[in-house]
Parts: C-alpha cells; structure tokens; sequence
C-alpha cells in the first residue's frame, strides 16, 4: 500500500532528528575539542546549537574545532551527516511534491473521463454488495466511484480498480470531486438514514437526471427519501426481516429469493426492452419468464389487464438462467435497467 504525503513526512523528519540528536551527542562527547568564541566553554546547548547550523550548512563560525580529533571527527562523521540531513529534507521536499503533482494529474484525468459512470456512497457491507452486483452485469470498475468518509474503505476500493474520494457525502464540493453532476446512476447505502436524507437531497440538486437508488434502515423513512429525490428506496431492515420470515414458512422459496438477489448464479431479475418480435404480442406468449412490464412510469404486473399487448416502448422484467460467462458478455438488458425514466 503506498504510504500517504504526511506519514512519509513523518518519517523522514523523525530520521532528520535522529541525525541531529546524533550529531550533538558526538560534538559533546568530544566538547574539549571545540572552541567557543564567547567563554571558550562548550556545554551540551553550544553542542546542539553547533550541530543545528552545521547540520544546515549555516556555520556562523562562533564555535569552531580545534583539536585534531575533533577535525578529524568533522570529517569522518559530522560531514556524512550534513550531507544526509540534507538529502532527507530536500528529498521529502521533491517527493512530496512530485506525488501531489501525480495524483493531481492522475484525478484531472479520469475525471475528464469520467461520462455516464456509477457513484456509490459508502463501502460497507451494502456498498460492497452493490458494486458486485454491477461488476456482474459487466460494469467496469474504472466506470464506478466510491465515495466514503473512512480513508480504509476508499483504499480498499482504489486496490480493486475503482476511483475513490474520501470525504463526508453531504458536501456538495465532495461530490463534485466524484463528478457526480455527470453521473447516470448514484447507489446511496450509507450507515445513517439521516445521512442518506440529506446525500440524497445533494446529489439530486447537483443531478437531476440520474437514477438514485438510496438504502435505508427503517421503512418509516422511505416517503421521506422519494420526497428528497430518490427513484428507489430500499428498506434494508425490512427486506431482511421479509425473507428472514419466508425462509421460515417456505425454506425452498427464501431460496429462491437468495438466488434471484445474488446476481450471476442461477436465476437473475433483469430489464430489458421489448424487441419487435414481441410487440402485439400478450405477456405470456413471450419466451421469458415476465413477472412486470413497465410502461411509461408504471410498473404493471403480469397479470395485470392493462397490459393488453406488449408494446413496443415497453421494457420487461424477465426472470432468466444466469450466463455462465454474465460477467464478460453483459446482457443489453443489463446494461440497460438503470437508466433513468427523466432520461427517457
């Protein structure tokens, strides 16, 4: 992992001390060598004042050896020294710099990159959850932004190929740092409802287009989030209490359910267009498996009458046998669910 700017500062200003504490414990083991201009006595503050401006290359020339050991030491030692003193503080200098100025180089590139990407807020355990759900309908990993307060969970975002920004999601200036005003769809899983609220309100004031799907604990706070902007709100508490409780009366159909969630094995819930061999057609003369169609911003299902025949401005909801090989070859339909109904 590579060490950030101020803990490399860090360790090489404790070096430098180190260099600058040994310098004074050798100027003071050998002070009846050295000469002080002012009482001709050398204690142990003239000895870290010497150290101090020889070390800086300064030599004000007030204190000054004299004996041929203490020479013959400016020599052997004390000049090794200086010279390393100095390459720690001018190395630290240009390698400080040089890595600001690569990663601001390296960010003002992929952010000018950055079309259509996916932002997520937060890398716990839903984050996570999400962005593999992505990765297995084929969204790259340099397509998608995390964004986190913890510097731990964006580093390990950045080791799995995904751009991070470290920051509190409620700013606006953190999430125009993710180019979040150029997104196409923002995943919100953050710890807090409360956080979720007010990342929702941000992100849809800087976006109006994308597709903001925001997670939260408790179901109460649901009208609150569509209210604040997000397309979809997802009850985590209520979600895992509903499968807890089907898993118990039906062990066979909480399977199922798993399966249907867990993106890439066995069955998987997909959107997909209407292709015109489908068009004046009834949902059940289909080859897939509908379980909704959507219809401008109403999602109707199967049975609904309404539907009458499938149209051709329709997208469907299909349960389909998960791809081997989902991963590399997305389904257009995959690709597809989560634009936006303000996008068309």
């Amino acid at each position: 992992m590579v060490e950030r700017p101020l803990v490399q500062v860090g360790k090489r200003l404790l070096m430098a001390l180190c260099v600058l504490a040994l310098t004074i414990l050798i100027v003071w083991l050998d002070r009846e060598g050295y000469h002080d201009n002012a009482n001709n006595e050398v204690d142990l503050l003239d000895a870290s004042y010497y150290a101090t401006v020889t070390l800086s290359t300064t030599g004000y020339g007030d204190i000054v050896p004299h004996s041929d050991s203490a020479r013959l030491t400016n020599i052997v030692l004390i000049t090794p020294l200086r010279v390393l003193f100095l390459i720690i503080l001018v190395g630290t200098t240009l390698e400080v710099l040089t890595e600001r100025t690569r990663e601001e180089w390296r960010l003002s590139r992929w952010r000018s990159n950055l079309r259509d990407h996916t932002v997520v807020v937060g890398f716990g355990t839903k984050g996570r959850s999400a962005v593999q759900t992505l990765q297995a309908t084929g969204l790259k990993p340099e397509q998608i932004v995390i964004v986190d307060p913890s510097s731990k969970a964006v580093d390990a975002a950045t080791t799995e190929g995904f751009a991070g920004v470290v920051g509190d999601a409620t700013r606006s200036d953190v999430l125009l740092r993710a180019e979040l005003q150029r997104a196409r769809q923002i995943i919100i899983a953050t710890q807090r409802d409360d956080t979720a609220v007010l990342v929702t309100l941000t992100a849809r004031q800087l976006n109006r287009g994308a597709k903001i799907v925001t997670a939260v604990r408790e179901e109460e706070n649901a009208p609150l989030l569509r209210q604040s902007g997000a397309d979809a709100v997802i009850t985590s508490a209520s979600a895992a209490g509903r499968l807890l409780g089907l898993s118990v009366l039906s062990p066979s159909a909480g399977l199922v359910m798993e399966d249907l969630i867990q993106q890439g094995s066995g069955l998987d819930l997909v959107e997909r267009p209407v292709i015109k061999a489908e068009v004046g057609r009834g949902v059940r003369e289909t080859d897939d498996l509908i379980v909704s169609v959507v219809r401008g911003h109403r999602v109707l299902g199967y049975d609904d009458p309404a539907i009458g025949e499938l149209q051709l401005t329709d997208r469907l909801i299909t349960i389909v046998r998960a791809s081997p090989n989902a991963t590399a070859t997305p389904p257009p339909a995959a690709t597809e669910a989560w634009r936006s109904p303000r996008q068309g």
